[in-house]
């Protein structure tokens, strides 16, 4: 049973957030099928021209907190890393609430749910090759937990570096190809 159809069983809530325009509800595989096909971040690779990925966190004084991330798609989650000692890191150390928003060349999506550090060692050494096969050539540290490598984005701060994953509970897409439409889940 594919991630999709476990939560479509569990309840899933669809709303057409453009009925209004009489655009069809858009469908979850569809989005799930793309990112399973990996969405890539070099140039050409993504909308407009390349794919961002923005995770907001949520500040001390409850303001928030923006910035880009090589995040990763991966068994019905999101994942990324970051240090630590970085702004995001420390947010989600308080607090786990954040938001994701890819742009694919089809659609742009907004993930809502909580990141939580992955401490696994398989995990984290599962998530360093898939990265590694992505451009990026990241290994697993000394301590098995945490990720290295020679270099990484300035935003991800001093090695090593945490592993993420993102349990969504509310995702909305906005289809940027004909027929059009938005749509928000509820898992």
């Amino acid at each position: 049973m594919s991630w999709a159809q476990a939560y479509r069983r569990s309840g899933m809530e669809t709303t057409n957030l453009a009925d209004l325009y009489g655009t069809p509800l858009l469908d979850w595989d569809r989005i799930t099928t793309t990112l399973d096909a990996g969405i890539g971040q070099a140039p050409g690779a993504g909308g407009p021209n390349r794919h961002t990925c923005w995770l907001a966190t949520i500040d001390r004084d409850g303001s928030p907190h923006v910035t880009g991330v090589g995040a990763l798609w991966a068994d019905g989650s999101f994942w990324f890393e970051t240090g630590e000692v970085t702004r995001k890191g420390r947010n989600l150390a308080r607090d786990p609430c954040c938001t994701l928003s890819p742009a694919t060349l089809d659609f742009d999506l907004v993930v809502e749910g909580e990141a939580h550090r992955v401490t696994d060692p398989d995990r984290v050494a599962a998530m360093a090759g898939r990265w590694a096969a992505g451009g990026w050539p990241a290994s697993v540290d000394e301590s098995g937990t945490a990720l290295t490598a020679e270099y990484s984005a300035p935003s991800a701060g001093p090695p090593p570096w945490s592993v993420y994953r993102i349990t969504t509970h509310t995702a909305a897409a906005l289809l940027a190809v004909e027929p059009g439409g938005a749509t928000r889940w509820r898992f």
